[in-house]
């Protein structure tokens, strides 16, 4: 049976080398590359053909989210297992619609994790038992909070840039992150502004902010 090619995308890079080391353990999984933040993600995932991407959520430049979408379009085949210590339902919600085979908790223990990987090789969708709670609660409609739906509204390119902003980034800065041109950056920003209703940047980060996209 062939190994199992993992990519591990985590800004923590004794948090990376612990995964793996435990994941190179296993017999048949193969450790093909490490991801410091989501535009390495990408990048190393372009370059060596992962099964698995096992991405953390909170990353520098691009985060999880935004990494995770761009990975789906570029190969959907590719299965993205999150492993955080984020377990709010508005985290879970924008990653299972970003289309992950599974969400895991940095609490859970390696044969958690073990578990994961082989569910969603075998095309199933994994969830940490607490997480797993909070999915059926929402569909329940157990939820006291009614979702805000305008961060659905933008598109792929849009939530990436509208984290970049938020984090500081200048147009140029965004623009070489994600070889675009600065005119496409503020023209995205543009639209971003007109979809959430916002009328600078300064309210731009406080929406980023209240809505978990920056910390």
């Amino acid at each position: 049976m062939p190994n199992i090619r993992i990519l591990i995308a985590d800004d923590h890079a004794l948090v990376r080398e612990g995964i793996a080391a435990f994941l190179r353990c296993a017999d048949n999984i193969e450790v093909v590359a490490e991801a410091a933040d989501g535009l390495e993600a990408i990048e190393k995932t372009r370059l060596t053909h992962p099964h698995i991407v096992i991405m953390d959520v909170a990353m520098p430049k691009l985060g999880g989210l935004e990494a995770t979408l761009e990975i789906k379009k570029m190969d959907p085949a590719i299965r993205i297992l999150v492993l955080t210590q984020y377990d709010e339902r508005e985290y879970i919600s924008r990653f299972l619609k970003a289309g992950v085979s599974g969400y895991l908790l940095k609490r859970a223990v390696g044969s958690d994790l073990l578990a994961a990987i082989s569910a969603i090789m075998k095309g199933e969708t994994y969830l940490h038992p607490s997480i797993a709670s909070k999915v059926v609660d929402g569909y329940l409609g157990k939820d006291t909070v009614a979702a805000d739906g305008s961060y659905d509204m933008l598109t792929d390119r849009e939530k990436q840039i509208l984290k970049l902003i938020a984090e500081g980034h200048t147009h140029k800065e965004v623009a070489d992150m994600l070889k675009i041109s600065p005119k496409t950056v503020i023209a995205h920003q543009t639209n971003i502004f007109e979809k959430l209703g916002l009328s600078n940047r300064t309210e731009l980060i406080k929406f980023a902010i209240s809505h978990g996209i920056i910390k």
